[in-house]
Order: structure tokens, then C-alpha cells, then sequence
């Protein structure tokens, strides 16, 4: 998962840019970057670590140009190393950086395709770096020393037949200006903002709405799955549906974890989808667990606070904030080793121990993964004085990876993978737990949207829309994913870890 970012502007982009991605971060805290095109060069800065802490003010002086595009990255495929930060650039034809949300399914074999074929040279493990010299490669072949907008999209047509997987992709080209496409099941989101001005009119797109509303620019709408977007260096739009069948699909866990609450993607409001998981949560508990009794609902924040709210509505019980977060420590699901894991959750929550005290209290979380953070915060509560203690996900149980852009681990590290609810309530010392159903989950979210009915929920069903992902494949990208690990040093791993931190999600 990503966050990306392109504008191109009447004035300086550089300032947007950063503003765009702060508000973005919690897409990835790994690394950022920014590239800006002013007398047709490149300016580039690019680094591990927050947007904050990449960008000063003698880097932001150097970023001018009223063309640019940003990224701040969260490691899935490849590494965590430097080199992986994005934007990344080549010079034929004509000088392309590039940008990319999501992760493909084929890159093995695009790979070799792309040195076979296209004697190209990928110089990282990073398929964003693949994406990037296909479309290269198809522009060169299609395009004349005048880039026309209809080069762009051919070019674009020609990658969707070649690539499988998620990608949300921003280009800026030298001499010519901004690119934008989504993958044909819209897996990844993109927007597509506008603001008008004295001087013309001026084009942003970005991972998320909120992006666009912080540097004030209008939501115009999403970019739809398949579909190529062309900005010309003089601010002329240019769209076009670039896939034979393009479905929407969109990531169902955006709605459940990622994405921030006032963040719209595909016309559904992630803040009142996580409303209506609550609501719907909240009956089934009130027909299940009928003989249970519940003093408070506390969320586990921050995601699952509107969630909790929601069912603390429909239950007719307090809501109470039990636990008080330390913003500046990462997610704990993709930190490398347990025991760094479990040390994070303590340092993340605290409880507040008069809410807990004497109390059977319900909690709520989005989800569970490995359950090594619900364990410990059910162990908190128990700590602080709750006498019983439940736990409701307003997810579905997570059995398989996700092969997409989310770097959740290999299916034997999930909590629910070969193990019944009440087998998983043991495992993380529950007094009780309950999950949303599937159904639920999709209906909660595609009330918002009824002309969306299917979303991509691999991680629950282990249904991968593409069609290309087999056991085979899960294994070899397990097996990747350990040799991986073990070449990023102890030091390193450390550094990156303690150095993340999430705005808005846990």
C-alpha cells in the first residue's frame, strides 16, 4: 500500500506535493519522494523515512517546476532499502518518472520480458520498476518525437493486456506532462481533482479525495478502473477507457483499515461505510450474544472507533475511550519479528484503568491479523481491572495473504488459518469473539455505492480476482518474502520500524 500523488499547476507544485502526501502518510511510512520538471530536467528528492523527515527546506527550494509527482511508499514487494523509494525514472523515451499504488501478480515473467524484449535493465526487486519500463517500452513503439495524447493511451492499452494485479499508477514525462491509469478490476484507488484559476485551469490526481481537499483542489471524480488519464504541460485534459472489460472491484479493506474516514474512493465515504459495518456488527451481536453481559464498548483506536461507536448505538451501551495511543509508533502487523511486535503494542496503547475496572467490556478492532496485538491489549484490560473481556472484529476472519499491495504475512502466520472462532478466541485469551460476517462486510460497504457489488476480499475468501494466483504462486511468494527478511540487517530493521508511525490508522 501506497500513496501517490501528480498535479500540474500554474505555480509551483512543490508545496502541494508535500501537503498532498502528509496527509497521505498513512498509506506508508517507509520512504517519500518527489519529482518536479522545470526547463525540462528533472528535480528529484527521494529517502527512507516520514515526508517529514525527508523534505527540508533546501530540498523543497530545489523542487521547482509547476509540473511534478509525489510517493510515499509502504514496502510489499521488494525491500526496504533506499533504492526502492519512488519516484523512479527513466530517460527513454524522452524522460519519464514514475509512480505506482499496489502490486502486480505477473512480475516474474514481465521481468524477463522486459530484458528479453525490451533490453531493459531492472536495477531493483521492486515491481514498480518493471511497470515503469513496460510503458516506457510501449510509448517508444508507439509514440512519434510529438507525444499525442492517443500515443498514451495505446500505450496504456497494450500494458493492461501485458499486466496482472493492482496498480494506481502517476507519470510525468518531460516536454509533454502528467499521466495517470488504474488497473481494470480498480483494485487500487485514483482521483481526479480540478481547480480553476486566472491563468487556466489546473489537474491533481491522488491515492485518496483528502489529498485533494487539503491543497484545494475539487473532487471532479474517480478515475475509473482501465482508464488513462493525460495532462498536458499547458493544463488540456485528455481521458480515455484504455481496457476491453474493465470491472470495478475495489479493495474491500480500504474501507476496513486503510483509507482515511473523510477519504471518499469509487462514490462510497469510507467514514460512513465503517458506520454501517458497526451497525450491522452491532445486530449481530445483539442476536447472538443475547446472554452475554456488556457494561461498556471500547474501540481499539483508531480505525475502529466509528465502528465502535456504531455498535455501542445499536447495543444501547456506553461507549467509553479506554485506551490512549502513541502516535508515533508503526503498524505492528508488518514489523519483522514477534518479539519487536509485541513491544510495540506497550508502547502504543496505554490503558485508562477506571474504564476497565470491575467491567465486562466489549472492545473493537477492524481486524485481526496475527493476534499478537489484540492478545496483548485483551491482557492490558484484564491488567487494569475488566473482570470479563470480549472482542469483536468488524472484519471477517483473515486466512489468506494478500497479494495486491498489502504486506500481510504468509497464511501460517495469520491467527485464523486452520483454526474456528472459538479456536482463535483461545489462541488470543478472550472471554468471547465474534467476527462480521462476509455478506455483511460487502453490504456495509456497498450501501454506500449500489452500483458496486463485488469488491476484492482475498484475504477473507481467498478468492484473487485477477485469476493468477494458485497455491504455487503463495508459496513462492512466502518463500521471497523469508529470504527477503533475512538480508535486512538487525540495526536496519530497527531503525525503519521505531521511525514509522501512522496518522490516522493503527
Amino acid at each position: 500500500m501506497c500513496g501517490i500523488v501528480g498535479i500540474v499547476s500554474k505555480e509551483p507544485v512543490n508545496q502541494s506535493l508535500y501537503d498532498a502526501l502528509i496527509v497521505l502518510q498513512h498509506r506508508g511510512q517507509d520512504a517519500a519522494g518527489i519529482m518536479t520538471i522545470e526547463n525540462n530536467m528533472f528535480n528529484l528528492r527521494k529517502a527512507n523515512g516520514l515526508v517529514r523527515d525527508v523534505f527540508h527546506t533546501r530540498h523543497m527550494k530545489r523542487l521547482t517546476g509547476n509540473i511534478g509527482i509525489g510517493h510515499c511508499r509502504y514496502p510489499t514487494a521488494g525491500s526496504s532499502s533506499s533504492a526502492e523509494a519512488q519516484p523512479f525514472y527513466v530517460n527513454s523515451p524522452y524522460g519519464i518518472a514514475f509512480a505506482h499504488n499496489g502490486n502486480l501478480t505477473n512480475s516474474h515473467a514481465l521481468q524477463q520480458d522486459v530484458f528479453r524484449i525490451a533490453r531493459r535493465h531492472i536495477n531493483t526487486t521492486s515491481d514498480s520498476e518493471i511497470l515503469l519500463n513496460i510503458f516506457a517500452h510501449e510509448l517508444q513503439n508507439t509514440a512519434a518525437l510529438k507525444i499525442k495524447p492517443d500515443d498514451i493511451f495505446k500505450a496504456v492499452s497494450k500494458l493492461h493486456k501485458k499486466v496482472s494485479g493492482a496498480y494506481a499508477v502517476v507519470a510525468a514525462i518531460i516536454g509533454h506532462g502528467l499521466v495517470a491509469f488504474r488497473d481494470p478490476n480498480g483494485i487500487r484507488p485514483l482521483v481526479l481533482g480540478k481547480r480553476q484559476t486566472e491563468n487556466g485551469d489546473e489537474f491533481m490526481v491522488a491515492s485518496e479525495s483528502v489529498a485533494l481537499d487539503t491543497v484545494g483542489f475539487k473532487f471532479v471524480r474517480d478515475v475509473a478502473p482501465g482508464e488513462a488519464v493525460y495532462v498536458t504541460e499547458e493544463g488540456k485534459l485528455f481521458t480515455k477507457q484504455c481496457a476491453k472489460k474493465p470491472a470495478c472491484h475495489p479493495c474491500i479493506f480500504e474501507f476496513v483499515y486503510f483509507a482515511r474516514p473523510d477519504s471518499s474512493i469509487d462514490g462510497i465515504s469510507v467514514y460512513a461505510s465503517r458506520v454501517n459495518m458497526g451497525r450491522r456488527l452491532g445486530e449481530k451481536i445483539k442476536a447472538e450474544w443475547h446472554d452475554k453481559k456488556i457494561d461498556v464498548v471500547i474501540p481499539i483506536p483508531e480505525t475502529s472507533m466509528d465502528v465502535a461507536l456504531q455498535i455501542a448505538t445499536t447495543l444501547a451501551l456506553p461507549y467509553r475511550q479506554g485506551f490512549v495511543k502513541n502516535r508515533y509508533i508503526g503498524r505492528t502487523f508488518i514489523m519483522p519479528g514477534q518479539k519487536m511486535r509485541r513491544k510495540s503494542v506497550r508502547r502504543k496503547l496505554n490503558a485508562i484503568a477506571s474504564e476497565f475496572k470491575g467491567k465486562n467490556v466489549l472492545l473493537v478492532d477492524d481486524s485481526i491479523v496475527r493476534g499478537t496485538t489484540c492478545e496483548q491489549i485483551i491482557e492490558m484490560a484484564r491488567e487494569s481491572g475488566a473482570k470479563k473481556v470480549y472482542f469483536a472484529s468488524a472484519a471477517p476472519e483473515i486466512r489468506f495473504p494478500n497479494v495486491y499491495g498489502i504486506d500481510m504475512p504468509s497464511a501460517v502466520e495469520l491467527i485464523a488459518y486452520g483454526r474456528e472462532i472459538d479456536q482463535i478466541k483461545d489462541c488470543i485469551k478472550a472471554d468471547g469473539l465474534i467476527f462480521q460476517d462476509l455478506d455483511a462486510l460487502v453490504s456495509a460497504v456497498s450501501e454506500e455505492n449500489k452500483n458496486i457489488t463485488t469488491f476484492e476480499t482475498s484475504v477473507f475468501d481467498g478468492k484473487y480476482i485477477t485469476g493468477d494466483v494458485d497455491q504455487h504462486y503463495l508459496e513462492r511468494i512466502d518463500k521471497a518474502r523469508g529470504e527477503a527478511s533475512k538480508k535486512i540487517p538487525r540495526k536496519q530493521a530497527e531503525l525503519t520500524n521505531l521511525e514509522m508511525y501512522n496518522l490516522d490508522s493503527e
